[in-house]
């Protein structure tokens, strides 16, 4: 009995599909189904609430949210291009992409960090309003998000571009799922800078 497991590379007959694009497909329709939940939450606590703050009276920056908007926009172009340059076969331009990727993944970070700092030197901890608790669970599980998929772009970037050498169609794959997920997170993050600084 052959130990290697099948469907890594070609793709499902029943499917069409390779075993690491449905494990990634089932695992975000699973990360949908969290996000969803608190976002609905938030729907609802802001619904049956009289007075319902603005971000902006918590010290929310619409500025520091849009610059990461355009961070993590642009982290999902190179990731792109990442994978793209793959699938040209050219390493050394993928290497300068996920670089770029994992980059804007840290600048996500660094502007994050001073938007909770600034948070804690004016006293707003979760449990000053539900607004607060809201804004720190949906933020801080998507930061979460953020460096584990700095994480595993930063593996496919150094240590695991090692598979490259004996079975680049296989590694490509992972790079693409990678991708999926970078996209997801990043998707979130366009649906919580409206509703958390905008609405």
């Amino acid at each position: 009995m052959s130990s290697v497991i099948p469907y890594t590379v070609e793709k499902r007959p029943d499917t069409g599909l390779n075993n690491v694009k449905i494990g990634i497909w089932l695992f975000l329709a699973s990360e949908v189904m969290l996000f969803g939940a608190l976002f609905g939450g938030y729907i609802l606590l802001r619904v049956g609430s009289t007075e319902w703050p603005h971000g902006s009276d918590f010290g929310l920056s619409v500025p520091l949210a849009f610059v990461n908007t355009l961070v993590l926009i642009s982290s999902s172009v190179t990731m792109v291009m990442a994978w793209a340059s793959l699938m040209r076969k050219d390493t050394r331009k993928y290497k300068i992409y996920m670089f770029l990727t994992v980059l804007g993944g840290v600048g996500f970070m660094v502007i994050k960090s001073i938007e909770y700092s600034a948070k804690f030197s004016h006293h707003y901890y979760p449990e000053t309003h539900n607004f607060l608790a809201l804004y720190f669970t949906l933020t801080g599980l998507h930061a979460l998000h953020v460096v584990a998929g700095m994480v595993v772009n930063a593996y496919l970037l150094w240590p695991g571009f090692k598979m490259w050498e004996t079975n680049p169609q296989q590694f490509t794959n992972r790079v693409e799922s990678a991708g999926l997920f970078w996209h997801f997170v990043d998707l979130v993050w366009i649906f919580l800078f409206p509703v958390l600084y905008l609405l």
